[in-house]
């Protein structure tokens, strides 16, 4: 923070160049595309402290305290708008925030998230199943102030471990997932599923990725890692008989499948549950979106020794994606570019475009 923002832009184009020169030549990368260097967030996700009629909404601090950060500029501006009544709905709940160095308390996150037409997902994480009834009876009054509420849910997480949410959601509102619409395609997203936190950053990296496919016109896509489906409902051109996503979240399995009923030739979609490392890679385009850590070893000599023509590969870690692309000899970059998702930081978003050697 401070430093200007396309000093920014250019210093990460630097060093993803430099982590990826190994696998890269200067004339593969296209130009940075680049993002609003503040009000760019579309997800919160907030520790709740303080007292029960006055908490805060925040981060935890190095001695466990929460500072509140209800004005964070990185936040969309509607999203910011929701925390102050969020706040005081918390306030009015009577549960006690919990508190972490003492493991009291029953209130403990918040995650809020806004779709690009305004609706928000809200989520309260709390301790215990009887923590439900007080936030469920004064739902009426939580849409009374926020009228651009869609989904509200929440999570139960009983166990003191630095893990932001549980397994066990209780979802409040009939609907049940907030409609995220990006370059005409509505993407579903459940409570538990994920989704880029960057709106008109991701807009841009589905489209460069729609557009590389169809220019490629392959017969069959695979989407290893497909979350809601944001990359194979993009990558779906006519010339595409099956697109199969598979994601090990079957929240994120259940969004995605909802979504492909919207696109033409819904037939030709298929979403599973499932471990992406187990997944037979037999396709024209592959797409991967893995966490930081990459694909590993296993994955990659896999994609290395498939008949895929073509892979997509998008990143948000040039190391592993260095790694990763140093086990797949066989592909060689075609094209690639920044993104970047996460202004005001060092990280950065990669899409890659990588083609068989002689194919």
């Amino acid at each position: 923070m401070g430093v200007p923002y396309q000093r920014q832009l250019a210093e990460k184009q630097r060093a993803a160049a430099t982590a990826l020169a190994a696998a890269f030549n200067e004339s593969s990368w296209l130009e940075p595309f680049s993002s609003p260097p503040s009000g760019y967030r579309n997800k919160a996700k907030w520790v709740i402290g303080g007292r029960p009629t006055e908490p805060t909404i925040g981060i935890l601090d190095g001695s466990g305290r929460v500072t509140d950060l209800r004005h964070c500029g990185i936040c969309e501006p509607r999203l910011r708008e929701s925390f102050g009544p969020l706040a005081d709905f918390v306030g009015g709940t009577g549960l006690p925030p919990y508190n972490v160095p003492r493991r009291t308390g029953e209130l403990k996150n918040l995650i809020i998230t806004v779709s690009p037409a305004g609706e928000l997902m809200v989520r309260f994480v709390v301790r215990a199943r009887a923590d439900v009834a007080p936030i469920a009876e004064r739902l009426p009054a939580l849409r009374q102030a926020l009228p651009q509420l869609r989904v509200a849910s929440v999570n139960i997480h009983p166990e003191h471990k630095a893990v932001l949410e549980g397994s066990d959601e209780v979802i409040l509102t009939e609907q049940q997932t907030l409609p995220m619409t990006l370059n005409g395609i509505t993407l579903q997203l459940r409570p538990q599923g994920f989704f880029q936190t960057n709106s008109a950053v991701a807009a841009g990296l589905y489209r460069q990725a729609g557009a590389w496919a169809d220019e490629l016109q392959p017969t069959s896509v695979l989407d290893m890692y497909c979350g809601v489906g944001g990359f194979a409902l993009h990558c779906a051109p006519r010339s595409a008989t099956s697109i199969r996503g598979v994601e090990i979240s079957d929240e994120a399995v259940a969004g995605a499948r909802q979504s492909a009923g919207d696109r033409p030739g819904p037939e030709r979609f298929t979403f599973a549950g499932g471990d992406a490392a187990a997944v037979d890679t037999a396709a024209d385009l592959v797409i991967v979106n893995p966490p930081r850590r990459g694909i590993g070893t296993e994955l990659a000599h896999a994609l290395n020794a498939s008949p895929a023509a073509h892979v997509l590969y998008s990143s948000c870690n040039v190391d592993s994606l260095a790694k990763d692309l140093a086990a797949m000899p066989a592909l060689r970059v075609r094209s690639a570019r920044l993104f970047d998702m996460f202004p005001q930081t060092r990280h950065s978003e990669v899409l890659v475009l990588l083609e068989r050697a002689g194919g």
